[in-house]
């Protein structure tokens, strides 16, 4: 069951009473799956946008390959790509004007590769302009997938960041979450809040897995996670809003259904004086190549 919270834990630490003295962010992480029917996928992106923003959030984050999805990535998901001024992104914007919300969301958008397609998150605000956009760099060739048959890998860069409600948000895709370096680098770039749309697929230990990096991402960067994820039967679910202390605000089980969590820069604030590992790591981040 999908879950809202305005728990102890969202308070500084030391004020019992949650008052804040900085801005607070409403993120909502919607759980649902996109499929193979655009329409129904609009349908969906307009549902839970609607939801989300009707419960008091001000970014709206939806799974990966929100556009459009098939479980075996082929020609198909290449057939569906759009650009950024297609239908989907131009929904996003419209969306995000009626409603008042910032959204990021999965694309399956066009590449310079012909026979690939570029996993793309776009971020809108809530004026309708496309504030950033990333391509996933960790492509998924792993537990027996092959994504790059299909998907051209991002490249490395300064990463795109946006502010919503005064809280710096930084993008990451799915498996990205299983490289340290991507959340560090954000994090380096002055992210608050890393969000996370995924297409996380069921096996074993697998929502073992998703939940425990989540937390582990959060605690090791003293930064919030809210990360959406497509529902079982294909996804493990249990999209979260993750604070930095690694404890889960607001989430879901299996099932479809929007939750939203609350960002707190005065939260941030007080886990770092309780433990400066930012400022005390002896380590920084390169590519490999």
């Amino acid at each position: 069951m999908p879950s809202d919270a305005r728990t102890p834990l969202q308070a500084p630490l030391g004020s019992p009473d949650g008052g804040q003295k900085r801005p607070i962010l409403g993120v909502a992480v919607a759980q649902y799956a996109p499929g193979a029917d655009l329409v129904e996928n609009e349908r969906l992106l307009r549902e839970h946008v609607a939801t989300a923003a009707g419960r008091g959030a001000q970014l709206v984050v939806v799974p990966e390959y929100a556009s459009f999805f098939l479980p075996d990535l082929g020609e198909e998901l290449v057939r569906q790509a759009q650009s950024l001024d297609g239908p989907f992104v131009s929904l996003m914007r419209s969306l995000a004007v009626e409603h008042g919300v910032a959204i990021v969301a999965g694309l399956v958008a066009e590449s310079e590769d012909p026979g690939r397609f570029a996993n793309t998150l776009v971020a809108v605000d809530s004026s309708g302009e496309v504030v950033a956009q990333y391509r996933k760099v960790h492509l998924y060739d792993a537990f027996g997938a092959k994504e790059s048959d299909w998907v051209v890998p991002g490249e490395i860069s300064v990463p795109q960041t946006f502010v919503v409600g005064g809280v710096r948000v930084g993008l990451q895709t799915c498996y990205d979450l299983r490289f340290p370096e991507v959340s560090r680098t954000l994090v380096d770039a002055g992210v608050q809040l890393i969000v996370i749309p995924a297409e996380w697929v069921r096996g074993p230990l697998k929502e073992h897995h998703w939940k425990t990096l989540l937390a582990a991402r959060a605690i090791e960067n003293t930064v919030y996670f809210a990360a959406a994820d497509h529902p079982a039967p294909i996804g493990v679910g249990h999209s979260a809003v993750v604070d930095p202390r690694g404890a889960t605000l607001a989430g879901a089980g299996v099932d479809p259904g929007v939750s939203i969590g609350w960002v707190s820069l005065d939260v941030i604030d007080a886990v770092r004086e309780q433990n400066p590992a930012l400022e005390l790591r002896r380590y920084r981040v390169l590519p490999i190549d």
